[in-house]
């Protein structure tokens, strides 16, 4: 499976010692006022199946995150294939979900950058896309820091969060293989 080195981070696949972290990544309540839960235990290890299985048949997906020579497991960065019933599928997505212990040190923008340049170089496509919900002004900040461009019309409304919450309005940005590849200094 592949790793991708950056000037600060290690990006790797998941081990088995990542999912307590990992779980406790996704029930931190401030990971959780922009998910709008938070999953069971089961659930974050099913999670974590699913990142082992799509990393073993696409060769990409998404990464466990150390800061090199420092510390281990500070999140996940890298891509995944976009649910079918998300209004902007097919596409592949490049996420990120860092602990808020590691937040406003770039390593968002730094792993994201290198997780795109994987999928353009490595994995042959052509455009990812990101998206989250309009209130998450810190995720769309890294969007527009990796060189994403915002596509007001693929906004769209998530159906998987119900009417009326106030998560439910996403908004969605794209990076094409022609456009320039994202560079981002630590």
């Amino acid at each position: 499976m592949p790793s991708i080195a950056t000037a600060r981070l290690v990006l790797r696949p998941f081990t088995a010692v990542d999912r307590a972290p990992f779980f406790a990544l996704n029930t931190h309540p401030l990971v959780v006022e922009s998910l709008g839960s938070s999953p069971s235990r089961a659930e974050s290890d099913a999670i974590v199946d699913h990142i082992e299985e799509s990393m073993a048949r696409d060769g990409w997906g998404l990464w466990a995150v150390d800061v090199a020579g420092g510390a281990p497991f500070v999140g996940m960065v890298g891509l995944h294939r976009v649910r079918a019933e998300l209004p902007c599928a097919p596409a592949v997505e490049v996420e990120w979900r860092l602990h808020p212990d590691h937040w406003g040190h770039g390593y968002a923008s730094e792993a994201a950058a290198a997780s795109v340049r994987f999928g353009f170089d490595e994995a042959g496509l052509e455009e990812i896309i990101a998206f989250t919900t309009t209130l998450n002004t810190r995720s769309q900040a890294v969007m527009e820091r990796i060189g994403m461009v915002r596509d007001p019309a693929g906004d769209f409304d998530h159906p998987r969060l119900p009417e009326g919450s106030p998560l439910r309005r996403h908004v969605l940005y794209r990076v094409t293989a022609s456009h320039a590849r994202p560079t981002v200094a630590p």
